[in-house]
């Protein structure tokens, strides 16, 4: 059971955001399931699950200090791809795919989008 229905990112750019995210969501097997209109983007496996949009109030979206999304991948080689695709796809680094102690198996990789959102993507699955 998830305890989340779904995640919003803002973006100031619906068009690239939605080639973006298409482009990585892709790696993780989410799909674009819905379009918005000029609003914005869903993306989803088997249900929407990942929201991209303008903000409803409509001021300019901005990054929260210490938010972030993290997805699932099912193994380290997703985490591997799914980072280097952020950083073709326009993204930014923000620690390179690899090991973490906080957590048994811990694989991952952090980036932020091409709004400034930061992203992680985790295995926690053995090698």
């Amino acid at each position: 059971m998830s305890v989340f229905t779904h995640v919003t990112l803002g973006t100031n750019d619906v068009d690239k955001a939605r080639t973006f995210y298409d482009n990585v969501l892709s790696i993780l097997g989410l799909k674009r399931i819905t379009d918005l209109g000029e609003n914005g983007s869903i993306w989803g496996k088997d249900a929407p699950s990942f929201f991209v949009m303008n903000p409803n109030d409509g001021q300019p979206a901005s990054v929260g200090n210490g938010n972030m999304v993290s997805f699932e991948a099912s193994n380290r080689a997703v985490v591997d791809e799914f980072h280097a695709a952020v950083l073709s796809a326009g993204g930014q680094n923000e620690g390179l795919p690899g090991t973490r102690d906080w957590a048994p198996n811990a694989y991952g990789a952090y980036v932020r989008d091409l709004d400034g959102n930061k992203l992680a993507v985790y295995c926690f699955k053995a090698e």
